[in-house]
């Protein structure tokens, strides 16, 4: 029947049944019996055509009651029974048309990526080339922001790469002459030039794309849910209707038990529900590929997320600025800042982001030069300024210190030099995104039963994002290859979503049973492989879909047993010649109705697994997360000066310690009384009593206890400083305090700011700075 549904269909078979009824209701009764006949072949045929498309496929669907049903009608001359069921016929497949329309599995933009050329040397010049003459051994130009076209080794130069398009790892990777280089990888840095290695059919993007093929094809049809009632359905329908015929010689009977037993509430219900879940995941700005993905959905056990764009912001963000003893943070921040605004690396843009953030004014440099692959230099302020690698690696125990801990934490390390010697050092990161962990627990709540994260990150950063948000499995440093092949051992043991954004992310998502696509960030080729694309920012979409998917699911299985239930009980009713083939079909007609409205209350908003604030709650929810935002940075001064406890003069750890005070005294504490009084009770309202947020009440009293500690300290200190014997103890108070506000900060923004719907999902910039 797809083959001759459409509106056209529906207008034949409604404007029929009403001609009819007109040529009857002015006494033509024979026209008006012609008419509805016509209206039952009209809708006869195209019944069989499917009937018979089945049967060529070895399979027969309870559309077959339908046509023995219009064929029964027009062979006892019930014409009015035959136009009504071609009318429910029309409206079903009409409506199941349209829920499925959508449904597509396009890779044309991974495939439109592969690169096409490549720059060969010809007596040392280089000539654009069609990719497929490179052959092994030939040398090739990489111009900067181009694609590496065949796989390689690096032949001259430094090669600075983004290789997210296969690991998904946001930040730059850098390799040296000799070092192997993959195709699809793009040239973050200047030119170099590449020996290749391997023809571009036999190339790591060429496999990439191969993947994708190939798991396309793998895919398997949505099965529609009236042919799962078929196996017991057709069979009962037709020894119930041969046996009332049977019996009582009647034919009629037969074709009575027929026409009540036409599965319309099945071919009504589930697409009616499936297309109101549709169109209620669009409000979500969720697009979600047709009913059948949105079906899978609300049946999957299984969620393998990519981490980067994914789980994290997908670039690198400032999480710690660290001064060599004798520098302070903000200056070391401020200079790099500066030297940074000529620079286009992507982690220049993360720093001076941060000293923005930080409301550091930056100067304009003079002579800024920029060397791939080493940094930039400059003079800053008269000063001459080196931002990036470390000049040479030294064995001071401090950089030793800084380097363990760059490891320790999966961060990238900024070194910044000043008049030659060591001022700093910035550490970067990809931020956990703050909706997460909470989008994490809704999913699990919702029917998730196994998290695994997936990614072609190092092991060390995947496993510290992995603990933070509690996935049930990490595999790190996984290959394209390797994460398809991982997909599909999941996708053989339970119904299995798999969330990505990036261009390596399109095999994966084509092999999983439901691919979901972060489409405001990703990639067109990821976003055309996926069955559901997120068309905002936010990860929590994904959990509002699945919820509209669950219900929707479940209204439709209710509606469809719902109108089968009250279908078998007519049909007995029918077999027992207590109802006419002609009041059969409108009592069929009635049941439609019913089922029809209650398949539609899926397009009624629900909360699902959602937490709603109320607007004035939100407008609260807003305010102190930009406070936070505002009171982030200067927390290092509180570890800063914890740090440099006993190394500086009593005056000067006294003045210090004085000025983390005036900031926890003036800024801090006023902040936190004011979450305790006006933002906790709004919580406490939203979330279900004052019992949730008790542990957050709970930080605020220990904050304000080690600030009075503080408040001791200074008390206590003569004027000529701070005494020996105070040091150990204020040192414990400060890193004491600062663990616990950086904790408390995190829970807040987790436990309740994560509520809004804030414009970017992942932390602001500079608003995470974490202690290793």
């Amino acid at each position: 029947m797809r083959k001759f549904g459409g509106t056209a269909f529906v207008v034949v078979t409604v404007a029929g049944l009403a001609a009819g009824a007109v040529c009857h209701l002015a006494g033509a009764a024979p026209v008006g019996d012609a008419v509805w006949a016509a209206v039952t072949v009209v809708a006869l045929l195209p019944a069989l055509w499917q009937v018979l498309s089945a049967l060529r496929e070895r399979r027969l669907g309870v559309d077959a009651i339908a046509v023995l049903a219009l064929a029964g009608a027009l062979a006892v001359r019930e014409y009015f029974a035959g136009a009504v069921i071609g009318v429910m016929l029309a409206t079903g497949q009409a409506l199941e048309d349209y829920s499925l329309r959508r449904a597509r599995r396009d890779l044309t933009g991974l495939y439109e990526r592969a690169p096409r050329s490549a720059r060969r040397y010809e007596d040392g010049t280089p000539r654009q080339v069609d990719v497929g003459l490179v052959r092994p051994g030939d040398l090739l130009l990489v111009p900067s922001g181009e694609t590496v076209p065949v796989d390689g080794v690096v032949a001259a130069g430094l090669a600075s790469l983004d290789e997210s398009a296969l690991t998904g790892e946001a930040l730059p990777v850098e390799r040296p002459a000799g070092q192997g280089v993959r195709s699809g990888v793009v040239n973050a840095g200047a030119a170099f030039d590449l020996r290749a290695t391997r023809i571009a059919a036999e190339s790591a993007y060429a496999g990439v794309v191969r993947l994708a093929r190939q798991a396309e094809a793998g895919s398997a049809p949505v099965v529609r849910l009236a042919d799962r009632f078929a196996a017991w359905f057709l069979p009962a329908t037709l020894l119930l209707a041969g046996g009332a015929w049977l019996l009582s010689g009647d034919p009629v009977r037969a074709v009575a038990v027929l026409v009540v037993a036409t599965p319309c509430p099945l071919l009504l219900a589930a697409p009616a529900a499936i297309a109101s879940g549709l169109s209620r995941t669009a409000r979500h700005g969720v697009v979600v590929k047709g009913g059948g993905a949105l079906e899978r959905l609300g049946q999957a056990r299984t969620l393998v997320l990519d981490k980067t764009g994914t789980l994290t912001a997908g670039c690198p963000e400032v999480v710690d600025v660290v001064a060599a003893p004798g520098a302070q943070a903000d200056d070391v921040l401020r200079l790099a800042a500066a030297l940074d605004q000529m620079s286009s690396h992507v982690l220049a843009a993360a720093i001076v982001d941060a000293a923005h953030a930080r409301g550091l004014t930056l100067p304009q440099p003079t002579e800024a030069q920029e060397k791939p692959g080493t940094g930039t230099t400059g003079l800053v302020g008269g000063r001459r300024v080196e931002v990036g690698k470390a000049a040479a690696r030294s064995d001071s125990e401090w950089e030793r210190a800084q380097r363990a801990r760059a490891t320790l934490d999966g961060a990238m390390t900024v070194w910044v030099t000043v008049d030659g010697r060591t001022a700093g050092v910035i550490l970067l990161r990809d931020a956990v995104r703050a909706d997460a962990a909470r989008t994490l627990r809704r999913l699990r709540t919702a029917g998730i039963e196994k998290v695994i994260m997936l990614t072609g990150d190092r092991a060390e950063v995947a496993e510290s994002v992995g603990t933070v948000l509690g996935v049930d499995r990490v595999l790190s440093e996984q290959t394209p290859v390797a994460k398809v092949e991982a997909v599909r051992r999941e996708v053989a043991e339970a119904v299995t979503v798999m969330v990505g954004d990036g261009v390596n992310d399109a095999a994966v998502l084509a092999a999983a049973d439901v691919g979901v696509a972060m489409g405001a960030r990703g990639s067109a080729a990821s976003a055309q492989a996926a069955d559901v694309v997120l068309t905002t920012d936010h990860l929590d979409r994904l959990a509002d879909a699945m919820d509209v998917a669950r219900r929707s699911r479940r209204i439709a299985v209710q509606s469809a047993a719902a109108g089968m239930g009250l279908s078998l009980l007519a049909m007995a009713v029918a077999a027992a010649g207590a109802l006419p083939p002609a009041a059969g079909a409108l009592l069929q007609e009635a049941i439609d109705v019913t089922v029809i409205l209650n398949a539609l209350r899926a397009l009624r908003p629900t909360r699902g697994t959602r937490t709603v604030v109320d607007a004035e709650t939100e407008s609260l929810l807003r305010r102190f997360e930009m406070e936070h935002s505002s009171l982030r940075p200067p927390l290092e001064l509180i570890r800063e000066t914890a740090d440099r406890l006993g190394q500086s003069p009593p005056e000067v750890a006294l003045d210090r310690l004085r000025e983390v005070h005036d900031f926890l005294t003036e800024r801090l504490l006023p902040h936190e009384r004011a979450e305790e009084r006006r933002l906790y009770p709004a919580m406490g309202q939203a979330l279900g009593g004052s019992e949730v947020t008790m542990t957050m009440s709970r930080a605020h009293a220990e904050i304000e206890r080690l600030i009075r500690r503080l408040d001791g300290h200074l008390a206590l200190a003569g004027a000529e400083g701070l005494r020996p014997e105070q040091l150990d103890d204020l040192r414990a108070c400060l890193y004491g305090l600062y663990a616990v506000l950086v904790l408390h900060f995190d829970q807040e923004e987790e436990a309740y700011f994560s509520l809004t719907a804030a414009p970017d999902s992942a932390h602001p910039v500079f608003s995470s700075l974490r202690s290793p």
